[in-house]
Protein backbone atom coordinates (compact mmCIF):
# COMPACT_ATOMS: atom_id res chain seq x y z
CA UNK A 1 0.00 0.00 0.00
CA UNK A 2 1.18 3.55 -0.95
CA UNK A 3 2.41 5.54 1.85
CA UNK A 4 -0.15 8.65 2.86
CA UNK A 5 0.95 11.54 4.41
CA UNK A 6 -1.25 14.03 6.02
CA UNK A 7 0.26 18.11 4.34
CA UNK A 8 -0.73 21.13 3.66
CA UNK A 9 -1.93 21.94 0.09
CA UNK A 10 0.50 24.24 -0.31
CA UNK A 11 2.98 21.59 0.52
CA UNK A 12 1.82 18.92 -1.82
CA UNK A 13 1.83 21.79 -4.81
CA UNK A 14 5.66 21.85 -3.70
CA UNK A 15 6.11 18.16 -3.98
CA UNK A 16 4.04 17.55 -6.94
CA UNK A 17 6.34 20.23 -8.34
CA UNK A 18 9.87 18.26 -7.08
CA UNK A 19 8.20 14.90 -8.63
CA UNK A 20 7.69 16.34 -11.96
CA UNK A 21 11.37 17.92 -12.35
CA UNK A 22 11.02 21.50 -11.01
CA UNK A 23 14.61 22.41 -10.12
CA UNK A 24 14.01 26.37 -10.07
CA UNK A 25 11.72 28.49 -8.01
CA UNK A 26 11.90 32.06 -7.84
CA UNK A 27 9.05 33.70 -5.58
CA UNK A 28 8.14 36.30 -2.95
CA UNK A 29 6.58 36.29 0.10
CA UNK A 30 2.77 36.95 0.38
CA UNK A 31 0.46 35.41 2.57
CA UNK A 32 -1.51 32.70 2.31
CA UNK A 33 0.61 31.12 -0.07
CA UNK A 34 3.97 31.55 1.89
CA UNK A 35 4.54 27.90 2.77
CA UNK A 36 5.04 27.09 -1.66
CA UNK A 37 8.98 29.37 -0.83
CA UNK A 38 9.30 28.32 2.25
CA UNK A 39 8.92 24.67 1.60
CA UNK A 40 10.99 25.14 -1.38
CA UNK A 41 13.85 27.22 0.24
CA UNK A 42 14.70 24.28 2.07
CA UNK A 43 14.27 21.28 -0.75
CA UNK A 44 15.51 22.94 -3.35
CA UNK A 45 19.25 22.84 -2.16
CA UNK A 46 18.80 19.63 -1.44
CA UNK A 47 18.04 18.70 -5.09
CA UNK A 48 21.09 21.07 -6.57
CA UNK A 49 18.28 22.88 -7.26
CA UNK A 50 17.66 27.04 -7.21
CA UNK A 51 15.82 28.67 -5.28
CA UNK A 52 16.05 32.73 -4.96
CA UNK A 53 13.48 35.07 -2.75
CA UNK A 54 13.43 37.84 -5.41
CA UNK A 55 13.23 41.57 -4.64
CA UNK A 56 9.95 41.82 -5.94
CA UNK A 57 6.82 39.80 -7.74
CA UNK A 58 7.75 41.36 -10.87
CA UNK A 59 11.89 40.34 -10.14
CA UNK A 60 10.95 36.35 -9.68
CA UNK A 61 8.73 36.09 -12.32
CA UNK A 62 11.36 37.75 -15.22
CA UNK A 63 13.49 35.15 -13.21
CA UNK A 64 10.67 32.33 -14.22
CA UNK A 65 10.97 33.62 -17.73
CA UNK A 66 15.00 33.47 -17.81
CA UNK A 67 14.84 30.22 -16.99
CA UNK A 68 11.78 28.73 -19.00
CA UNK A 69 13.77 29.83 -22.05
CA UNK A 70 16.57 27.69 -21.39
CA UNK A 71 14.08 24.58 -21.35
CA UNK A 72 14.32 23.80 -17.27
CA UNK A 73 11.12 23.43 -15.70
CA UNK A 74 10.66 26.96 -13.13
CA UNK A 75 7.60 27.53 -11.15
CA UNK A 76 7.24 30.92 -9.32
CA UNK A 77 3.74 31.60 -6.82
CA UNK A 78 2.06 34.07 -5.07
CA UNK A 79 -1.42 35.10 -3.78
CA UNK A 80 -3.57 37.83 -6.07
CA UNK A 81 -1.92 41.54 -5.80
CA UNK A 82 1.50 39.61 -6.23
CA UNK A 83 -0.09 37.83 -9.15
CA UNK A 84 -1.50 41.21 -10.45
CA UNK A 85 2.32 42.09 -10.51
CA UNK A 86 3.58 39.24 -12.62
CA UNK A 87 0.12 39.71 -15.33
CA UNK A 88 2.92 41.42 -17.80
CA UNK A 89 5.70 38.97 -17.52
CA UNK A 90 2.87 36.36 -17.88
CA UNK A 91 1.42 37.74 -20.94
CA UNK A 92 5.51 37.86 -22.37
CA UNK A 93 5.93 34.53 -21.96
CA UNK A 94 2.52 33.79 -23.37
CA UNK A 95 3.87 35.74 -26.43
CA UNK A 96 6.96 33.71 -26.30
CA UNK A 97 5.47 30.17 -26.11
CA UNK A 98 7.53 29.79 -22.62
CA UNK A 99 6.17 26.81 -20.26
CA UNK A 100 6.30 27.62 -16.67
CA UNK A 101 3.77 26.81 -13.40
CA UNK A 102 2.36 30.05 -11.86
CA UNK A 103 0.37 29.32 -8.66
CA UNK A 104 -2.02 31.35 -7.39
CA UNK A 105 -3.46 30.80 -3.61
CA UNK A 106 -5.67 33.50 -3.71
CA UNK A 107 -6.84 35.93 -1.43
CA UNK A 108 -9.57 38.45 -1.06
CA UNK A 109 -9.88 42.24 -3.33
CA UNK A 110 -10.01 43.92 -4.97
CA UNK A 111 -7.04 46.30 -4.00
CA UNK A 112 -5.15 44.65 -0.65
CA UNK A 113 -8.16 42.81 0.36
CA UNK A 114 -7.42 40.26 2.95
CA UNK A 115 -6.52 36.83 3.57
CA UNK A 116 -9.69 35.10 3.83
CA UNK A 117 -10.72 32.62 1.31
CA UNK A 118 -11.54 34.15 -2.31
CA UNK A 119 -12.26 33.22 -5.78
CA UNK A 120 -12.49 36.76 -7.31
CA UNK A 121 -9.31 36.01 -9.30
CA UNK A 122 -11.38 34.07 -12.27
CA UNK A 123 -11.46 36.27 -14.75
CA UNK A 124 -7.89 37.68 -14.34
CA UNK A 125 -6.84 33.59 -14.52
CA UNK A 126 -9.02 32.66 -17.27
CA UNK A 127 -9.24 35.78 -19.30
CA UNK A 128 -5.76 37.05 -19.56
CA UNK A 129 -5.06 39.11 -17.01
CA UNK A 130 -1.87 40.71 -18.81
CA UNK A 131 -2.53 42.28 -22.33
CA UNK A 132 -2.84 41.12 -25.58
CA UNK A 133 -6.03 38.42 -25.86
CA UNK A 134 -3.85 35.78 -24.88
CA UNK A 135 -4.57 32.77 -22.40
CA UNK A 136 -3.12 30.14 -20.25
CA UNK A 137 -3.95 26.93 -19.33
CA UNK A 138 -5.74 27.23 -15.63
CA UNK A 139 -6.02 24.30 -13.26
CA UNK A 140 -8.52 24.71 -10.44
CA UNK A 141 -7.97 21.95 -7.66
CA UNK A 142 -10.63 21.19 -4.71
CA UNK A 143 -8.14 18.32 -2.50
CA UNK A 144 -4.89 18.33 -1.73
CA UNK A 145 -4.38 15.13 -3.52
CA UNK A 146 -5.10 17.03 -6.51
CA UNK A 147 -2.63 19.56 -5.46
CA UNK A 148 -0.14 17.43 -6.17
CA UNK A 149 -1.73 15.36 -9.36
CA UNK A 150 -2.32 19.03 -11.21
CA UNK A 151 1.18 20.22 -10.41
CA UNK A 152 2.81 17.21 -12.32
CA UNK A 153 0.20 17.70 -14.98
CA UNK A 154 0.82 21.82 -15.17
CA UNK A 155 4.40 21.15 -16.55
CA UNK A 156 3.85 18.19 -18.98
CA UNK A 157 0.45 20.61 -20.26
CA UNK A 158 3.10 23.37 -20.13
CA UNK A 159 5.60 21.97 -22.42
CA UNK A 160 2.76 19.95 -24.72
CA UNK A 161 1.79 23.05 -25.90
CA UNK A 162 4.65 25.32 -25.02
CA UNK A 163 2.63 27.58 -22.57
CA UNK A 164 2.27 28.68 -18.61
CA UNK A 165 -0.09 27.18 -16.78
CA UNK A 166 -1.53 28.34 -13.76
CA UNK A 167 -2.79 26.61 -10.70
CA UNK A 168 -5.95 28.34 -9.17
CA UNK A 169 -6.15 27.72 -5.35
CA UNK A 170 -6.95 29.69 -2.05
CA UNK A 171 -6.34 29.45 1.24
CA UNK A 172 -8.83 26.66 1.70
CA UNK A 173 -7.32 24.33 -0.35
CA UNK A 174 -3.58 25.70 0.62
CA UNK A 175 -3.63 25.68 4.25
CA UNK A 176 -6.21 22.76 5.03
CA UNK A 177 -4.25 19.34 5.34
CA UNK A 178 -5.81 15.97 4.89
CA UNK A 179 -3.86 12.68 3.48
CA UNK A 180 -1.47 13.05 -0.02
CA UNK A 181 -0.46 9.56 -1.87
CA UNK A 182 2.52 10.30 -3.42
CA UNK A 183 3.54 9.24 -6.37
CA UNK A 184 5.57 8.88 -9.66
CA UNK A 185 4.98 11.25 -12.17
CA UNK A 186 3.18 9.55 -15.30
CA UNK A 187 5.04 9.57 -18.16
CA UNK A 188 3.41 11.37 -20.80
CA UNK A 189 5.53 12.12 -24.48
CA UNK A 190 6.43 15.21 -24.37
CA UNK A 191 7.76 17.32 -27.71
CA UNK A 192 11.53 17.64 -27.67
CA UNK A 193 12.89 21.14 -27.04
CA UNK A 194 14.27 22.44 -30.06
CA UNK A 195 13.48 25.83 -29.24
CA UNK A 196 15.39 26.33 -26.13
CA UNK A 197 18.12 28.35 -26.02
CA UNK A 198 21.11 27.00 -24.80
CA UNK A 199 25.45 28.19 -24.45
CA UNK A 200 27.12 29.42 -27.53
CA UNK A 201 28.01 26.59 -29.86
CA UNK A 202 28.20 25.09 -33.75
CA UNK A 203 24.71 24.20 -33.22
CA UNK A 204 21.85 26.91 -35.10
CA UNK A 205 21.40 30.36 -33.47
CA UNK A 206 18.09 29.75 -31.39
CA UNK A 207 15.92 33.43 -30.91
CA UNK A 208 13.00 33.43 -28.56
CA UNK A 209 10.80 36.80 -28.42
CA UNK A 210 6.86 38.10 -28.34
CA UNK A 211 8.07 41.47 -30.53
CA UNK A 212 7.45 40.59 -34.71
CA UNK A 213 8.25 43.62 -36.95
CA UNK A 214 7.74 42.30 -40.25
CA UNK A 215 4.99 42.65 -42.12
CA UNK A 216 1.81 40.46 -41.45
CA UNK A 217 4.50 39.06 -38.88
CA UNK A 218 2.06 39.45 -35.38
CA UNK A 219 -0.56 38.86 -37.10
CA UNK A 220 0.24 35.41 -37.85
CA UNK A 221 1.78 34.59 -34.72
CA UNK A 222 -1.45 35.90 -33.18
CA UNK A 223 -3.80 32.90 -35.63
CA UNK A 224 -0.76 30.37 -34.39
CA UNK A 225 -1.48 31.23 -30.83
CA UNK A 226 -5.42 30.81 -31.32
CA UNK A 227 -4.95 27.29 -33.33
CA UNK A 228 -3.10 26.57 -30.04
CA UNK A 229 -5.63 27.42 -27.83
CA UNK A 230 -8.30 25.61 -30.19
CA UNK A 231 -6.59 22.45 -29.94
CA UNK A 232 -6.53 22.87 -26.20
CA UNK A 233 -9.85 23.14 -25.89
CA UNK A 234 -10.43 20.37 -28.09
CA UNK A 235 -8.00 18.09 -26.36
CA UNK A 236 -7.42 19.29 -22.50
CA UNK A 237 -11.10 20.31 -21.10
CA UNK A 238 -11.00 18.22 -17.40
CA UNK A 239 -14.42 18.05 -15.26
CA UNK A 240 -15.69 15.96 -12.10
CA UNK A 241 -18.86 14.01 -12.44
CA UNK A 242 -20.87 13.36 -9.56
CA UNK A 243 -24.47 11.73 -9.83
CA UNK A 244 -25.77 14.10 -12.96
CA UNK A 245 -26.86 11.15 -15.29
CA UNK A 246 -30.38 11.43 -13.51
CA UNK A 247 -30.18 14.91 -11.82
CA UNK A 248 -32.96 17.37 -11.91
CA UNK A 249 -30.42 20.16 -11.31
CA UNK A 250 -27.07 20.27 -11.29
CA UNK A 251 -24.15 22.54 -8.52
CA UNK A 252 -21.32 23.25 -10.10
CA UNK A 253 -18.63 25.52 -8.67
CA UNK A 254 -14.59 25.22 -8.63
CA UNK A 255 -12.38 24.38 -6.23
CA UNK A 256 -12.90 24.99 -2.37
CA UNK A 257 -16.63 26.12 -3.13
CA UNK A 258 -17.26 23.03 -5.46
CA UNK A 259 -16.08 21.02 -2.45
CA UNK A 260 -18.24 22.22 -0.21
CA UNK A 261 -20.99 21.82 -3.18
CA UNK A 262 -21.03 18.68 -3.25
CA UNK A 263 -21.29 17.94 0.55
CA UNK A 264 -24.28 19.50 -0.34
CA UNK A 265 -25.60 17.23 -2.97
CA UNK A 266 -24.94 14.35 -0.67
CA UNK A 267 -27.31 16.10 1.93
CA UNK A 268 -29.73 16.63 -1.11
CA UNK A 269 -29.29 13.25 -2.32
CA UNK A 270 -29.93 11.65 1.41
CA UNK A 271 -33.28 13.95 1.12
CA UNK A 272 -33.92 12.31 -2.15
CA UNK A 273 -33.70 15.13 -4.19
CA UNK A 274 -32.17 13.98 -7.14
CA UNK A 275 -29.25 16.62 -7.77
CA UNK A 276 -26.00 16.36 -8.94
CA UNK A 277 -22.42 18.17 -9.26
CA UNK A 278 -20.57 19.14 -11.98
CA UNK A 279 -16.93 20.68 -11.49
CA UNK A 280 -14.63 22.17 -14.12
CA UNK A 281 -10.56 21.04 -12.84
CA UNK A 282 -9.78 23.11 -16.31
CA UNK A 283 -11.19 26.42 -15.98
CA UNK A 284 -9.22 27.21 -19.22
CA UNK A 285 -10.29 25.54 -21.23
CA UNK A 286 -13.36 25.42 -19.94
CA UNK A 287 -15.69 22.23 -20.31
CA UNK A 288 -18.51 23.59 -22.52
CA UNK A 289 -19.40 20.70 -23.98
CA UNK A 290 -19.66 19.02 -20.52
CA UNK A 291 -22.32 21.53 -19.48
CA UNK A 292 -24.08 21.83 -22.75
CA UNK A 293 -24.08 17.68 -23.34
CA UNK A 294 -25.88 17.49 -19.38
CA UNK A 295 -28.08 20.16 -19.73
CA UNK A 296 -29.66 18.87 -22.95
CA UNK A 297 -31.70 16.74 -20.42
CA UNK A 298 -31.32 18.55 -17.13
CA UNK A 299 -32.55 22.30 -17.21
CA UNK A 300 -31.65 23.75 -14.00
CA UNK A 301 -28.07 24.61 -13.08
CA UNK A 302 -26.73 26.15 -9.73
CA UNK A 303 -23.57 27.88 -9.83
CA UNK A 304 -21.65 28.56 -6.72
CA UNK A 305 -18.26 30.95 -5.86
CA UNK A 306 -16.50 32.57 -3.83
CA UNK A 307 -17.28 36.01 -5.21
CA UNK A 308 -20.24 37.78 -7.13
CA UNK A 309 -20.38 35.95 -9.96
CA UNK A 310 -17.22 35.25 -12.68
CA UNK A 311 -17.27 31.64 -13.63
CA UNK A 312 -20.91 31.87 -13.63
CA UNK A 313 -20.55 33.73 -17.35
CA UNK A 314 -19.16 30.85 -18.73
CA UNK A 315 -21.33 28.34 -17.31
CA UNK A 316 -23.92 30.33 -18.73
CA UNK A 317 -22.32 30.30 -22.39
CA UNK A 318 -22.10 26.99 -22.15
CA UNK A 319 -25.60 25.65 -21.32
CA UNK A 320 -28.36 24.31 -23.48
CA UNK A 321 -30.29 27.68 -24.53
CA UNK A 322 -33.41 26.70 -22.43
CA UNK A 323 -31.59 25.79 -19.43
CA UNK A 324 -31.74 28.13 -16.20
CA UNK A 325 -28.83 28.83 -14.66
CA UNK A 326 -29.08 30.03 -10.72
CA UNK A 327 -26.19 32.27 -8.64
CA UNK A 328 -25.22 31.56 -5.06
CA UNK A 329 -22.26 34.05 -4.41
CA UNK A 330 -20.33 34.73 -1.17
CA UNK A 331 -17.77 37.55 -1.69
CA UNK A 332 -14.76 36.88 0.22
CA UNK A 333 -14.85 38.37 4.38
CA UNK A 334 -14.17 36.90 7.72
CA UNK A 335 -16.60 33.58 7.68
CA UNK A 336 -17.74 34.51 4.35
CA UNK A 337 -17.65 30.86 3.10
CA UNK A 338 -21.08 29.35 2.79
CA UNK A 339 -21.78 26.14 4.54
CA UNK A 340 -23.02 23.11 3.19
CA UNK A 341 -26.52 23.60 4.78
CA UNK A 342 -26.63 27.35 3.12
CA UNK A 343 -26.12 25.42 -0.21
CA UNK A 344 -28.58 22.92 0.44
CA UNK A 345 -31.15 25.62 0.97
CA UNK A 346 -30.41 27.24 -2.43
CA UNK A 347 -30.66 23.79 -4.34
CA UNK A 348 -34.47 23.59 -2.66
CA UNK A 349 -34.82 26.45 -3.49
CA UNK A 350 -34.45 26.25 -6.87
CA UNK A 351 -35.09 22.50 -7.62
Amino acid sequence: MAKRLLVRGNEAICRGAIEAGCRFYFGYPITPQNDIPEYMSREMPKLNGVFIQAESEIASVNMVMGAAATGARAMTSSSSPGISLKMEAISYMAGMELPCLIVNISRSGPGLGGIDASQGDYFQAVKGGGHGGYHIIVLAPASIQEMYDLAMLAFDLAEIYRTPVMILGDSVVGQMKEPLVPHPRPHRELPAKDWALRGKGDGEQRFIKSLYLGDGELEAHNWKLDAKYREMKARETRWEDFQTSDADLIVTGFGSAARIAKTAVMMAREEGLKVGLLRPVTLFPFPSAAFAERTARCKKVLDVELNTGQMVEDVRLSVARDAEVYFYGRPSGTGSLPTPEEILGQIKKYY
